[in-house]
């Protein structure tokens, strides 16, 4: 009896150093920044700027904020948590699928994921890059690294993409589950704070190249959904746990965080969002970052620390981090959905 090929799904996260040590810090950021959709630049001149500036300068800190995250025995916390999601999701599906994890950057990488699933006979694979926004840095260069390393198959099963989940009802359900974990009433006011992009990149979905976007994107990107623009696919997210939580629009501010270099990224910046609302007496902030679907450095250090002490030295008293998706079994099934493709 001839035995059925299984169908394949693999996830992809952004990736995460070996360990919390200098040299595997900067691997990772070398990686990662020299990436052309990560940093859009002439090579040469991206080369000199990630291995002669950047990453001297970021990895012996970057190391020490993330040996502060670490354990021990998991390692990050994005890696605990993909794990965990894997294994989740293998159990929803059963044994017709076989579920893998690759990194983006770093290990396990994409490649040696798709090598062990070569040689699997797929029926079908399944790629889910798990960013809920689609931009060219995050999901783009996911899908380009799959088809590159594609390329030299020498049988190719049905193969294909999730895009974007931004408005997907599980996950803006989980993330509104999280948040009534903490009484709203206790904020004086919320964030929605979203890894930020360099303004350029935004105009480049546009192949015709006609399109050009100031700091805070264009005047639809707050009420549209565009199937590849990463600001409007941030305020659509915004928009449905918003609308979930019965939020009016006094009580939030969408922001954006991680900027890198003195070239302009979307605005408003998180930071300055934090002194404004300083500056207005505010005390106490609720913070969503619905750009991660697994806490991370950019949730626990980058906010729940940085911005906290900020905040807190311009005359706040609290800044509270929503959970990101984690383990949550409504995430899982959302997983399963697209898997499944419904």
């Amino acid at each position: 009896m001839v035995k059925k090929a299984k169908k394949g799904i693999l996830l992809v996260q952004l990736g995460t150093p070996d360990s919390p040590t200098t040299p595997d810090v900067s691997k990772y950021l070398r990686e990662f920044l020299m990436d052309g959709r990560v940093m859009d630049i002439p090579y040469w001149s991206r080369t000199l700027l990630v291995k002669g500036v950047i990453v001297p300068k970021r990895a012996p800190k970057s190391a020490a904020t993330y040996s502060t995250i670490w354990d021990e025995e998991t390692g990050s916390p994005l890696m605990y948590y993909s794990r965990v999601q894997q294994q989740m999701l293998q159990e929803e599906l059963g044994d017709e699928y076989h579920v893998e994890l690759a990194m983006r950057y770093q290990n396990p990488s994409i490649e040696s994921a798709l090598k062990k699933m070569e040689g699997m006979l797929l029926e079908s694979l399944r790629i889910i890059p798990l960013f809920p926004q689609y931009a060219s840095a995050t999901t783009g260069s996911v899908i380009d690294k799959v088809m590159e390393t594609m390329r030299t198959w020498q049988y190719f099963p049905q193969v294909s993409f999730v895009s974007n989940f931004c408005e997907d009802d599980l996950v803006v359900e989980t993330f509104s589950e999280h948040a009534l974990r903490h009484d709203l009433n206790d904020f004086d006011h919320i964030l929605f704070s979203y890894h930020g992009l360099p303004v350029r990149q935004l105009g480049k979905v546009d192949p015709a190249g006609q399109l050009q976007c100031d700091d805070k994107g264009c005047r639809s990107c707050a009420t549209e959904t565009k199937p590849y623009c990463y600001l409007s696919q941030c305020y659509s997210t915004t928009r449905a746990i918003v609308k979930r939580l019965g939020l009016q629009e006094h009580q939030y501010t969408v922001c954006f965080q991680s900027r890198l270099g003195k070239t302009p990224w979307i605005q408003p910046y998180t930071s300055d969002t934090l002194h404004d609302l300083a500056r207005k007496g505010v005390k106490k902030l609720l913070v969503f970052s619905p750009a991660f679907v697994a806490d991370c450095i950019e949730t626990l250090d980058e906010i729940q620390v940085e911005y906290a002490n900020e905040f807190k030295q311009l005359g706040g008293e609290q800044v509270i981090m929503v959970e990101s998706l984690n383990d949550n079994p409504k995430w899982i099934q959302a997983l399963k959905r697209m898997a499944l493709h419904n």
